[in-house]
């Protein structure tokens, strides 16, 4: 029985992710990523001067480095990434499901789902962020969005290792699994009547999803429609805008604060 186009496609692409190797750059992502466990390594380039950096992270990995002349770094990395001489080569992290992932992840019942934020320092921040105030992942579409590069690695600064990354299929089917689980999806609008802090107070401990647009579009309305509510983060001056990384930081805190 010939197998229907759509089996095809999908076992297509996911042998193509499975392939599919990622570069990391700079002595922090780098470290961090040879001290994970979880991380599949592969190859490690390494200038002299960034081998005796990270001494303990490659005893630790147990990986030979091929040391390189820093004039000729031969990582194939744009050619001006701040890479300090160090750059890996990793498969992707998996996390497992978002349902085993926000039922009972690590961190408190607080998750943030990214809606087309396709800049990798943006994301990177942005797990960043949700490590420190203890978030259990960050969800993401797994088209239109940024995803898992030697960039976002940098700016997440080892944060990529610990903090659960999931690209979903569908980011409003996601949603709707999150609800069924028990979780307040609140959608961050500059223009909602509802402050953040009401927001927060309203989920009266129940678990919180932060819900982020991309800067300029902000959230698109299928997923404005799936938000429990619409939240705004309260502003001083007639300039009511930031950056989506900076949004996420502020959000962060105030559910983590309002639990």
């Amino acid at each position: 029985m010939k197998k229907p186009s759509w089996v095809i496609d999908k076992e297509r692409s996911r042998r193509a992710s499975a392939a599919e190797t990622v570069w990391l750059f700079g002595l922090h992502a780098v470290r961090d990523a040879l001290m994970n466990p979880k991380r599949e390594k592969l190859r490690l380039l390494l200038t002299r001067n960034a081998a005796d950096k990270l001494a303990d992270a490659i005893a630790a990995s147990g990986m030979e480095p091929e040391i390189e002349d820093p004039r000729k770094f031969s990582a194939p990395i744009d050619k001006d990434s701040v890479h300090q001489g160090a750059a890996l080569e990793v498969k992707a992290l998996d996390w497992g499901s978002l349902s085993d992932v926000a039922a009972g992840g690590e961190g408190k019942p607080l998750v943030v789902l990214l809606d087309r934020v396709t800049d990798p320092h943006n994301v990177g921040a942005i797990l960043r962020s949700a490590e420190v105030f203890g978030a259990r992942a960050v969800i993401a579409p797994r088209h239109h969005s940024a995803p898992e590069t030697g960039a976002l690695a940098k700016t997440a600064s080892g944060a990529l290792e610990r903090q659960p990354y999931l690209r979903v299929t569908n980011l409003s089917e996601a949603m709707v699994t999150l609800k069924d689980m028990g979780y307040i999806l609140l959608g961050l609008d500059g223009q909602a009547d509802q402050t953040l802090a009401q927001g927060v107070a309203a989920a009266k401990g129940r678990p919180i999803g932060l819900v982020m647009g991309a800067e300029g579009p902000g959230l698109r309305e299928k997923t404005r429609e799936t938000c429990d509510a619409l939240v705004r983060v309260p502003y001083g001056s007639d300039f009511g805008s930031l950056n989506v990384s900076n949004a996420a930081a502020v959000a962060l805190y105030e559910a983590a604060r309002g639990e």
